[in-house]
């Protein structure tokens, strides 16, 4: 019996963890992504209109966006390595949050209104890790 729960664990491969950048990747990383995000979420509120308070660009481990009930968007640093037509889904994903703060159906026609091909960016975003 130990012998099998050593082979099985053996054959197992290890999730691979990407490598935390350092201080000065991440800043430049964080400054690139701040530019991005201001001038795609300029862009696509000129049809939405909401009104948002402030935007921050953290280090989250599990998110790639949100969006607190007072009106801050926030994002990910690593929004700046992602493909456009993904960070723009990402920012009007939480854009949308400030007109239907939840993900009934009314959010999700809010986001196809400009998004149509929501879905598949979403499941596309799901494949790929963050940390």
């Amino acid at each position: 019996m130990k012998r099998i729960f050593k082979l099985y664990f053996r054959r197992v491969k290890r999730r691979r963890t990407r490598k935390t950048p350092g201080r000065a990747e991440f800043l430049l990383l964080k400054e690139t992504a701040r530019k991005l995000v201001k001038e795609r979420l300029e862009y696509w509120n000129m049809h939405y209109k909401f009104r948002y308070v402030r935007v921050s660009i953290r280090n989250q481990r599990s998110r790639w966006g949100s969006c607190s009930k007072s009106g801050n968007l926030n994002f990910n640093f690593r929004i700046a390595t992602l493909p456009p037509n993904l960070v723009d889904y990402i920012i009007v994903h939480e854009l949308c949050h400030l007109g239907e703060f939840n993900h009934s159906e009314k959010f999700w026609n809010l986001v196809a209104q400009k998004i149509p091909d929501y879905a598949e960016l979403r499941a596309e975003l799901k494949k790929i890790r963050i940390s």
